[in-house]
């Protein structure tokens, strides 16, 4: 088992531990006592402050307050003193928020981009992403390897990336050594299997494109999205390294599936639309693309 010693040069004068990695339930201990609650059936539930919950995903506690004012984009609980607590479920929002922002999305238009799930389906796939990280912290690579080629029997791939994937690596990245570490573990493990996913592919398929980030610097997510691609009738390759600057025109022939993040940016749809109007067969790849 990992066990994160404290952070160095932290601003913060307490010590920050990590105790588990497995929930963040157990993810951060911050020299403050952790508020618990209990809920049915005698079960525990972690419940975080605000200044815990922006230590633990690294925003301005004031950031997280308009959030939840102005935007109606959080609802957490409130103690008897009218105090805010957070449960996993708010964290995970949280992040959700945070990537969407990251990626350019106004705050204004987050709400509607944020996914809906029941409180049931929000749960199996809670569990599931622990079960994976028990898997990494375990450092059994063949453990590892089979179980996400069971899920990728089970699930198509784009649940699986939207689910289980995706949220998981929110988690890890965190500019802790360790949680690198396991995250770095994560990512070869999928790009490996991915790479698999698609050679098997090339013998159904029979529409040839190359996968190609557009100033991206997810490398793993260009991987996600060509095998999202290859389960759409795709037989791809992908291009290794995201390009500043995209010319269609270099790739004379060939079909162009780009990977701009969450939301390309105005310029990037505009070129987009202009190089297809050109003759060039350039798409995007969103959800429901190409």
């Amino acid at each position: 088992m990992f066990i994160i010693t404290p952070f160095i040069g932290h601003r913060i004068s307490r010590t920050l531990f990590v105790q588990k990695i497995v929930n963040p339930s157990w993810f951060v201990k911050v020299g403050l006592q952790l508020s618990w609650e209990r809920v049915s059936q005698g079960a525990k539930m972690a419940l975080y402050t605000i200044g815990e919950v922006a230590l633990l995903c690294d925003i301005n506690p004031v950031t997280l307050r308009a959030w939840q004012r102005r935007y109606g984009l959080l609802k957490p609980q409130r103690t008897d003193g009218g105090h805010r607590l957070f449960n996993d479920a708010d964290i995970d929002r949280i992040r959700e928020i945070k990537s969407w922002i990251d990626n350019g999305v106004q705050v204004g238009k987050v709400k509607s981009l944020l996914s809906h799930d029941d409180p049931d389906t929000q749960h199996i796939w809670r569990e599931q992403q622990e079960t994976l990280l028990r898997l990494l912290q375990a450092g059994n690579l063949q453990r590892l390897r089979s179980w996400i080629k069971e899920q990728g029997r089970d699930y198509p791939a784009q649940t699986l990336i939207t689910h289980l994937f995706i949220p998981l690596r929110r988690r890890l990245q965190c500019p802790q050594s360790t949680l690198q570490a396991l995250l770095s573990i994560l990512d070869g493990v999928l790009i490996n299997y991915i790479s698999v996913c698609l050679t098997s592919a090339r013998s159904k398929n029979s529409k040839d494109a190359l996968v190609v980030g557009w100033n991206v610097h997810d490398t793993t997510r260009l991987w996600l999205e060509a095998w999202i691609a290859t389960q759409q009738g795709w037989r791809v390759d992908v291009l290794a390294h995201s390009l500043a600057q995209l010319k269609p025109e270099l790739f004379d022939g060939q079909t162009l599936l780009v990977w701009c993040g969450e939301v390309p940016s105005a310029s990037q749809q505009q070129l987009l639309t202009e190089w297809r109007e050109h003759g060039y067969p350039v798409y995007p790849l969103s959800p429901n693309e190409p």
